[in-house]
């Protein structure tokens, strides 16, 4: 599998999981959602909102990569998070409405990348306005490394809540050898 083929099976990996944590976070009251539980981020709204929170930080920062790739316009038009925490939206229909755009928009664009843009390097500022400059496949493995890490603790927090998400292992969609 080429490095561009691994991106686009994480992509899918990244909607297949969301799917799933969001149709179960869907089916949870509010009081639920909101509750403090000592994760990172508090709540298990507080969880998913930073992901989304991340996904749109770390596009905006893929947009500005020499590739350009078009297809991240729409990233570009929405206003950059200024904390890990912002608020995007207050509640779990419109931040799910949000989760599947960007989830839409992830695979658009990592079935765009080409092998030969992912040994560039990427320059961007952090959070803290911190110049940076980093090999740009190992920032998309961060990328999906940071939402596999807090759905990790959203699917713990369902758990709690008395909710199985069922299969969440990326080996469910590694094609088998043999059908290759």
């Amino acid at each position: 599998m080429s490095r561009t083929e691994h991106i686009s099976l994480m992509a899918e990996y990244n909607e297949w999981m969301n799917s799933k944590v969001y149709k179960a976070a869907l089916s949870l009251p509010g009081e639920v959602l909101m509750a403090e539980s000592q994760a990172f981020f508090g709540s298990l709204f507080g969880t998913l909102n930073h992901v989304a929170v991340g996904d749109t930080l770390w596009l905006k920062r893929f947009a500005s990569h020499p590739a350009h790739y078009p297809v991240l316009d729409p990233i570009r038009r929405l206003p950059t998070p200024t904390s890990l925490d912002q608020l995007l939206y207050s509640d779990i229909h419109s931040l799910a409405t949000y989760r599947r755009a960007l989830d839409q928009l992830i695979l658009s664009w990592a079935r765009s990348i080409r092998e030969d843009e992912l040994d560039l390097p990427l320059r961007y500022n952090n959070t803290q306005g911190i110049a940076a400059e980093r090999n740009f496949f190992s920032l998309i493995m961060h990328f999906f490394n940071h939402q596999t890490h807090h759905r990790g603790q959203a699917s713990t927090l369902l758990s709690q809540a008395k909710v199985d998400i069922g299969v969440t292992d990326l080996l469910a969609l590694i094609p088998d050898a043999q059908a290759l």
